[in-house]
């Protein structure tokens, strides 16, 4: 995936035209001088909406120049969480369904937590690996983490419009176990959360797309669309970081990536996949397809 000019992903992260501009000097006061610290403080930031907006801040600081290249602080193993959502098990969940406003709302609720984790998950990858990476690797991270922060506000929105907010249901409690299991170790971070986690993302969200238009709710069908066509780059940051890591240690990667998702994933991966979105995003079917449930079966059968 090309690179994009830093100053067509500084506009690209706003997500609104009217956002404001922050001096370098309010940033740097708000946040601190580097972008480790940035990180640290989008982290240890409780409050969603305020850590979505820091999200958005940060990366047009960064890629206005506004924030040194330096690391001045260790990430706390946990974010900071708000007081509600209430959190539950995944076994306890309620399934959802989108038909409806009351099965809407509890789907854009579902999509915003995980928008709000993956917040924390990309700044986490900065503040955690940036030190011992280039500094491009941080610039891909900032612009994941600002463009989650854009999908949380986006979903945001569509919330109050159904007249409710986040926090309003329970929520999932397992999405920081992978990052905390994978805090030491890049390789195992880049195969299990971009590469398994948002790759998941490309599988399931066309699905819920075509069901938002047909029960009559384009606007939140299109707040979707801008998430999926990000959650490609996203993916494919994290292929180009695993080949990166890779091809310095020469590893098989395949094989690489299987040992490292059985280590750190719980479960087989599901299907369906989507195969064209995954291998846009540098993710070749021989990555995923022996990770599948049924993949003995499936191989059997050919």
């Amino acid at each position: 995936m090309p690179k994009k000019p830093e100053s067509e992903a500084a506009s690209r992260l706003t997500g609104a035209p009217d956002m404001p501009t922050v001096s370098s000097e309010d940033i740097r006061q708000e946040i601190g001088p580097d972008i480790g610290s940035a990180a640290v403080a989008i982290l240890s930031t409780a409050q969603a909406a305020e850590k979505a907006r820091l999200a958005q801040a940060v990366g047009a600081a960064w890629f206005h120049g506004q924030l040194d290249f330096a690391f001045r602080a260790p990430p706390p193993d946990r974010p900071a969480r708000p007081a509600r959502p209430a959190l539950r098990l995944p076994r306890d969940m309620p399934r959802r369904r989108a038909g409806g406003v009351k099965g809407r709302f509890a789907l854009l609720h579902a999509l915003s937590h995980i928008e709000l984790n993956a917040i924390d998950l990309a700044f986490d990858m900065v503040a955690r690996f940036g030190p011992q990476c280039p500094r491009a690797f941080t610039s891909d991270w900032v612009q994941v983490g600002s463009e989650e922060g854009k999908h949380f506000n986006l979903l945001a929105e569509r919330l109050h419009l159904l007249s409710g907010q986040y926090g309003d249901l329970p929520a999932h409690d397992g999405l920081w176990d992978a990052a905390y299991s994978t805090r030491d170790n890049i390789l195992a971070r880049l195969a299990v959360v971009p590469m398994v986690l948002e790759a998941r993302g490309l599988d399931v969200t066309p699905a819920m797309i075509d069901k938002l238009e047909r029960v009559g709710d384009p606007d939140s069908a299109d707040v979707l669309r801008i998430i999926y066509e990000d959650e490609k780059g996203h993916v494919a940051a994290g292929s180009r970081w695993f080949t990166h890591e890779i091809e310095k240690r020469a590893l098989a990667p395949a094989e690489t990536f299987h040992a490292l998702v059985r280590q750190h994933f719980r479960g087989d991966l599901k299907r369906p996949f989507n195969d064209a979105a995954r291998l846009s995003a540098g993710l070749p079917a021989d990555f995923y397809e022996p990770l599948a449930e049924d993949y003995q079966t499936v191989n059997k059968e050919t």
